[in-house]
C-alpha cells in the first residue's frame, strides 16, 4: 500500500495563498511585490495550473446542506480535476516553483500558519492520489472535506472572534487601542500582519481583476457603503472625542475613492487599512 503523502511546496492551493500573502505584505508595507506578476503569469485562465486552482477554491468555498449534495459535489470536483492534462499541470507547476525560488527563500513564505491547511491539505491528496493508493486515507481526506463543506453552511457568514483578534494588540492598554486609527494614514505595523475575511476578499478581487479596472472599480464601490456604516456604528458607540472627530475624518476621506476613475494601489492598500480599524473597533467594543 502507497503512503500517501502531502506536499505544501507542491499545493496549488497552499502557493496561491503563500503569494497573496506576500502581495498583501508588500502592498500594506508599499513594497513593489514581485508576488504579483508570478500570480498573474502561472494562475492566468486557460492554464492548468490556473484550473487546478480553480477547482481547490471550489472546493473550499462552496456549501451545502446536505451530506448526499457535498459528496456529490466532492466526487464531481474530483472527476474535474482528472480532466486536467497531468504532465502539463506537473512542467506549470514546476516553472511556478522555481519562480518563487528565484524571488523568494521558500522556506520562509512557508513560515505562517495557513488557517486552512487541513482542507487544502486534503484537497491535495484526493487529487494526487486514487483509492487503490491508500483507502483508508482517501476515506479520512473525503470526510475532512465534506465536513467542511457541511460546516461552511452553517457558519459562512460567521468569522470567529478569535481569528479577528491579535494577541499582542488585545494586551496592549485600552487607550493605546483607542489611537490605533493611526494605521489608517501611516502604515501596518509588522506584528498586525493578521487578515481578516474581508482583507483577503479584496485583495483575491485586486489580484483577479487586475487588468479588469470596471469589475474592480464595482467590487471597490459595492464595499465602500457596507464600510462606511460599520464606521457610522462605531463612531455612537466610541466614547473617546478625539477618535470620534478622526473617525468623521476618516468617512469624508472614503468618498474620494468611489469618486476615482481608477482603483489604484493606494485605493487598496487604504481599503485594507479600513477593515482593519472597523476590526480594532469591534474589538474595543467587546472589552
Amino acid at each position: 500500500m502507497k503512503k500517501i503523502k502531502h506536499s505544501k511546496f507542491k499545493n496549488t492551493g497552499i502557493l496561491f495563498e503563500m503569494l497573496v500573502r506576500q502581495v498583501a505584505a508588500d502592498t500594506m508595507h508599499g513594497n513593489r511585490t514581485k508576488a504579483l506578476p508570478l500570480i498573474k503569469k502561472h494562475f492566468r485562465t486557460g492554464t492548468e495550473l490556473g484550473k487546478e486552482l480553480q477547482l481547490y477554491r471550489t472546493i473550499q468555498e462552496e456549501v451545502f446542506k446536505s451530506e448526499g449534495s457535498a459528496e456529490k459535489f466532492l466526487a464531481a470536483a474530483i472527476s474535474a480535476r482528472k480532466q486536467l492534462n497531468e504532465s502539463i499541470l506537473r512542467r506549470q507547476k514546476y516553472n511556478l516553483i522555481k519562480d518563487i525560488r528565484d524571488n523568494f527563500i521558500l522556506e520562509n513564505l512557508f513560515k505562517s500558519r495557513v488557517s486552512n491547511y487541513k482542507v487544502l491539505a486534503s484537497t491535495f491528496k484526493l487529487f494526487e492520489y486514487a483509492e487503490v493508493d491508500n483507502p483508508a486515507e482517501i476515506v479520512k481526506s473525503k470526510h475532512t472535506l465534506v465536513e467542511h463543506i457541511m460546516r461552511s453552511a452553517i457558519g459562512s457568514n460567521r468569522v470567529s472572534k478569535q481569528d479577528m483578534l491579535s494577541e499582542k494588540y488585545q494586551a496592549q492598554e485600552k487607550d493605546v487601542r483607542l489611537l490605533s486609527y493611526k494605521m489608517l494614514v501611516d502604515k501596518f505595523n509588522d506584528k498586525y500582519d493578521g487578515l481578516d475575511a474581508k482583507q483577503k476578499s479584496i485583495l483575491r478581487e485586486y489580484i483577479n481583476n487586475v487588468t479588469n479596472t470596471v469589475a474592480l472599480k464595482e467590487y471597490v464601490q459595492s464595499e465602500i457603503p457596507t464600510i462606511q456604516k460599520a464606521l457610522t456604528r462605531s463612531g455612537r458607540t466610541v466614547g473617546n472625542k478625539i477618535v470620534k472627530i478622526k473617525l468623521k475624518e476618516v468617512l469624508n476621506m472614503i468618498n474620494k475613492i468611489s469618486e476615482s476613475s481608477v482603483i489604484r494601489d493606494r485605493h487598496i492598500l487604504t481599503m485594507l487599512r479600513y477593515y482593519q480599524l472597523i476590526k480594532e473597533l469591534k474589538n474595543i467594543g467587546t472589552k
